[in-house]
């Protein structure tokens, strides 16, 4: 899928060295076709890696995208440059006034604290608020999906005995979905939290459905009943190294942390560990792109 987005983006020469198509503005414009208006919510501290993972996956099909990344306030992190932010990052209230046919909120190192201690929860909220009528179909991204779980139904996270962290079978429950066409009856995929949501407060909920689980890492992907929002409990856009990249940080910093659950090659922290995961997440968003954003959205955004 070509897709479109801002002009110097450090992701986009990295993906044009895996043969992705990232088009630039003004071929883009001269195709015609109303691309896809995609805006990402992008709370993770790896800001450029996080792009580039993204961008990747939403790349996956023949529908033009164009993508438009948002900042959910000015709040400046020592783990980013403000320059960065500044050149390819709109401010939500910049955005507010538009429609976008898809949403995807990123996680945020931030599940240790009770959702209302984070400090831009309030505009947050704003943004699951807006999301409502502005947004044809969401992706939440692990925390993300436990706070609009939380906004949304009232639906509370747990804190874990330990960190659920590794690579973990799922089992796909509605096999019929579109969401999960293609699917192998089980696959793989990251986790890298300290929370999680309680299967049965899942259940309880009327208006919310589990489509895939793990015996060991609990929900995976739930939807709502009109399939506009979707939450996904770990993180497939991972790339191979990611969850090593953390172990060690974690490890050099003298932090009690495990090492990845069925990671690492013979469990052995020296050997690169495969990517195992690539295809299911690929699969999902070009699954989530076609059926519940580009056959769902008006050709007039104005009209959603």
């Amino acid at each position: 899928m070509p897709i479109k987005i801002p002009d110097g983006l450090p992701a986009a020469e990295i993906l044009r060295s895996e043969n992705i198509f990232v088009m630039n503005k003004l071929r883009a414009e001269q195709q015609d076709i109303r691309p896809l208006q995609i805006a990402v919510l992008n709370l993770m501290p790896t800001k450029e890696v996080t792009e580039t993972q993204l961008v990747r996956l939403l790349s996956n099909t023949s529908l033009q995208v164009e993508l438009t990344l948002v900042r959910v306030d000015r709040h400046i992190s020592k783990n980013y440059s403000e320059e960065h932010m500044g050149l390819f990052y709109a401010d939500f209230d910049d955005v507010c006034h538009r429609k976008f046919d898809g949403l995807i909120i990123t996680g945020a190192p931030v599940e240790n604290l009770d959702f209302k201690e984070v400090k831009y929860w309030d505009n947050l909220c704003r943004i699951f608020k807006w999301a409502e009528k502005n947004v044809c179909s969401t992706i939440f991204i692990c925390w993300a999906s436990q706070a609009a779980l939380y906004y949304y139904y009232g639906i509370g996270k747990q804190m874990l005995d330990k960190k659920m962290f590794g690579i973990f079978e799922h089992t796909v429950h509605t096999p019929a979905h579109p969401i999960v066409r293609g699917f192998d009856e089980t696959f793989l995929a990251p986790h890298s939290r300290h929370t999680e949501i309680d299967i049965h407060d899942l259940q309880a909920a009327f208006n919310l459905k589990i489509l895939a689980s793990s015996e060991k890492a609990g929900p995976y992907l739930i939807s709502d009943d009109t399939n506009s929002r979707f939450f996904i409990t770990g993180h497939c856009e991972y790339d191979y190294d990611t969850l090593s990249l953390e172990y060690f940080r974690d490890k050099n910093k003298g932090l009690d942390i495990e090492k990845p659950y069925n990671y690492f090659p013979d469990d052995d922290e020296t050997k690169r560990p495969p990517n195992r995961w690539r295809s299911h997440a690929h699969l999902l968003f070009s699954n989530w792109l076609n059926y519940f954003v580009y056959q769902r959205t008006p050709y007039d955004l104005e009209n959603l």
